[in-house]
């Protein structure tokens, strides 16, 4: 019996686990409640109050450590490889993860590699009086913390005006992930060239999102690169900055997921990545064939656990788990129920106070009708929009469905189905009132 720490385990994903190969000879332990490195009570993140509270925690287990995993974002991506280093535990370096984790340190290295697929870039320090001075990217351009998640306080610039007006939020609440980034810096071994580029700094980014998003699903094993899997991203609302559907298997043409595939490897290789799994975000513009990298994520993608299980028949916790015992993963292929599998994110664009939400009979009315859905309420009634945290910066998520089918076209069907049944309500602002 292997026994497998995964860093905030919750009731959501214990049926994903639990559908694991061979997991009747694996026991998967919590470390950590999922509060504490996701949305802690206090709101705030303490990169070093965690590790030493995870360090006494698996210290004082009373048998062996084989393997420490974690599929949710920063801090538990950046803080799993500190606990694996300590203990001598198969995993990539601290430098390799934070070449991910860094936005910033990020984009030079895959300059370096693929600079085809790079747009421009820049530092930008948000608490200088002139932040403009430091940068010379055209307009529009996006703007966004060097470490944060879920597009939080990532803007569309189109002048200075609309920065200015966005940097007194962005100084107010860039510590929310800057403070336990630059404690979690503290255990990186970083160039010249990044160490003044701290938690508190943006990157300064060319637009990019032109034609169709999707994520590539892979790992690295003794230094050679494997994709199992595509998933499109459908985007919706301003600026199309926001997910309303995942889904898998990807319907962008293969010989553009190959060009995808193969800057992957060219990055990971340069990152030192190894013995881990990643995700990697690409645009592909079908009108000129252009492909380009949005960014690397040092983990699976929590949200795509169910599609895998829906279309391959196991979630990919199983590439976590085999690669955080030092296995090269043995991954099925299309051994599941459905032959196409999507998230859906029920979202809103504008604030107000939810009022309605679906019940255990909703639920139990869409699960008769469609066995395989499942459906993740993130918020309660009578929360006020703009209060949710680590929210994009123009729409609010309400609630995740996930669904399987034999087509696309089944597949949005359902959706449809779903949200005839599923009572989703909020009363908007009144005039005048914040």
């Amino acid at each position: 019996m292997k026994n497998v720490f995964l860093l905030g385990l919750d009731e959501f994903n214990l049926p994903e686990v639990a559908s694991l190969q061979g997991a009747d000879t694996l026991k998967m332990q919590k470390l950590l409640d999922i509060d504490e490195v996701v949305d802690p009570p206090s709101g705030t993140l303490d990169f070093e109050a965690l590790r030493r509270k995870a360090d006494a925690l698996l210290d004082c287990f009373d048998g062996v450590v084989d393997g420490i995993a974690a599929h949710w974002d920063f801090p538990s991506s950046a803080l799993v490889g500190e606990l694996r280093k300590s203990r001598g535990l198969p995993g990539p370096s601290n430098e390799a993860i934070c070449r991910c984790e860094h936005k910033y340190w990020s984009r030079l290295e895959q300059q370096r590699v693929v600079p085809e697929l790079v747009p421009p870039f820049a530092p930008l320090d948000p608490f200088r009086d002139d932040p403009l001075d430091s940068i010379d990217i055209g307009y529009p351009f996006w703007i966004k913390p060097v470490k944060a998640h879920s597009s939080h306080l990532g803007f569309n610039i189109r002048n200075a005006e609309e920065l200015y007006g966005h940097l007194p939020e962005i100084r107010e609440k860039i510590g929310l992930f800057g403070d336990p980034f630059e404690q979690y810096l503290r255990y990186v071994d970083q160039p010249e060239e990044i160490r003044s580029i701290n938690g508190y700094w943006c990157i300064a980014e060319g637009i990019i999102s032109v034609g169709r998003q999707c994520t590539l699903e892979g790992y690295v094993h003794d230094g050679d690169t494997t994709v199992y899997g595509v998933v499109d991203s459908v985007r919706s609302g301003r600026y199309r900055s926001s997910f309303s559907r995942y889904q898998y298997p990807s319907t962008i043409p293969v010989a553009a997921q190959q060009r995808m595939i193969q800057a992957a490897d060219k990055v990971l290789t340069r990152f030192g990545y190894d013995c881990a799994p990643f995700n990697m975000e690409f645009y592909w513009d079908p009108k000129t064939d252009r492909v380009s990298l949005l960014e690397v994520n040092a983990r699976i993608s929590k949200s795509h656990c169910p599609l895998f299980r829906l279309v391959d028949g196991v979630s990919h916790h199983q590439i976590m788990i085999d690669l955080a015992l030092g296995r090269k993963p043995d991954f099925p292929y299309r051994q599941g129920p459905f032959s196409v599998a999507g998230k859906f994110m029920v979202r809103v664009f504008t604030d107000g106070t939810v009022t309605k939400l679906p019940e255990a009979e909703h639920i139990r009315q869409v699960q008769e009708l469609f066995p395989e859905a499942r459906i993740n309420p993130l918020t309660t009634v009578g929360t006020r929009l703009r209060h949710l945290r680590f929210q994009n910066s123009y729409s609010f998520e309400l609630a995740d469905i996930f669904l399987g089918a034999d087509s696309q076209r089944e597949l949005r069907e359902k959706y449809r189905r779903c949200m005839e049944i599923l009572p989703f309500e909020v009363e908007p602002l009144e005039e005048g009132k914040t």
